[in-house]
């Protein structure tokens, strides 16, 4: 039931100012919404996802499953990049140039719950926190997107940069977000606390930078809405690959095609390149199409080594039954 009361508070984040009033009055009287706006943030969810055939969790977000995020971790970020953006979605990425990341050799993947932020502004966060409160959302509005979070989600915030008085948690919070995710954060924000933070095994934050400020003028404006992280945009029910080398953000109808075609690139990088360290083929013989020479001693190869390599079975079997043709 609390989860479908999510819809009205969204709806009236995204689309309060905009919203189309029945009547409209002189310029000096106040303008207040007198009914729910019709669009929510399941509808939104449904609309940014709607490639997405499989199952959904409660607030519409997709239900990828557990083993795609297991074996997205393996995923080079080059990799997905590369298939996402070519899907045709080219906004997918931002690098880690700008970003304080505390645990860089640790990758964060999971399903992505969105929240956004903005500079406060007194009629609009009045109007925000009245809803809240009426649909029995306990405490200041940067704790509502946590209280949603599920096992394997990662949440993503866009507090358009703000470091002093923009610092979105400190170690309470992120005990809060960690035991109800066991996964880490990515903020376009502040946080404080930090050696509190670091104290959490297994919760890895990217964000813009720590102060000892409080959270001040700053109001939440969307959850679960297309947000901006650098120059990518992530939508809710994205998946998240967050590695040194920077954020790819995942339709999550092209999860499974990432962590396949990716498995598949790296067993045969595997093979070509220990090959090329032993001199047997040249650099143009393995960067091109394959001989079939080639591939023959590819499969031998690959029979040799299959239980050695990061991969299923079932991935072997489609690399040596299909796409080792094309290679």
């Amino acid at each position: 039931m609390r989860l479908r009361k999510i819809s009205c508070l969204t709806a009236l984040m995204v689309v309060l100012t905009g919203f189309c009033l029945a009547a409209v009055q002189t310029q000096e009287e106040a303008v207040v919404p007198t009914s729910p706006p019709v669009i929510t943030n399941r509808q939104i969810t449904l609309l940014c996802t709607s490639k997405w055939t499989g199952p959904r969790m409660e607030d519409g977000r997709p239900q990828v499953q557990d083993d795609i995020l297991k074996r997205m971790r393996n995923v080079p970020v080059t990799m997905a990049w590369s298939i996402v953006s070519g899907a045709g979605y080219v906004h997918c990425y931002e690098n880690a140039t700008s970003w304080v990341v505390l645990h860089p050799d640790e990758a964060i993947v999971g399903r992505v719950l969105t929240a956004q932020y903005m500079p406060s502004h007194p009629d609009y966060n009045r109007a925000i926190m009245a809803q809240g409160k009426a649909e029995g959302r306990i405490g200041n509005s940067n704790s509502w997107p946590i209280d949603m979070l599920h096992k394997g989600d990662v949440y993503v915030a866009d507090g358009f940069g703000k470091v002093v008085d923009g610092t979105l948690m400190g170690d309470n919070l992120a005990n809060a977000i960690y035991a109800k995710s066991g996964n880490g954060v990515i903020f376009n924000a502040g946080v404080r606390d930090l050696e509190g933070i670091e104290q959490i095994k297994g919760f890895n934050v990217w964000h813009k930078g720590a102060d000892p400020s409080y959270l001040r003028d700053v109001m939440l404006t969307g959850i679960n809405v297309p947000i901006r992280i650098g120059r990518a945009l992530t939508c809710p029910g994205d998946v998240v690959l967050a590695k040194r080398e920077g954020i790819v953000f995942i339709p999550p109808h092209l999860a499974e095609k990432v962590v396949a075609e990716s498995e598949a690139m790296m067993v045969r990088d595997a093979f070509g390149q220990q090959r090329l360290r032993e001199g047997r083929y040249t650099p143009g013989q393995i960067d091109g199409r394959w001989t079939p020479p080639i591939q023959e001693d590819f499969r031998t190869w690959l029979k040799e080594n299959g239980d050695r390599l990061p991969v299923s079975k079932d991935v072997l079997e489609d690399i040596l039954n299909s796409r080792i043709r094309n290679w």
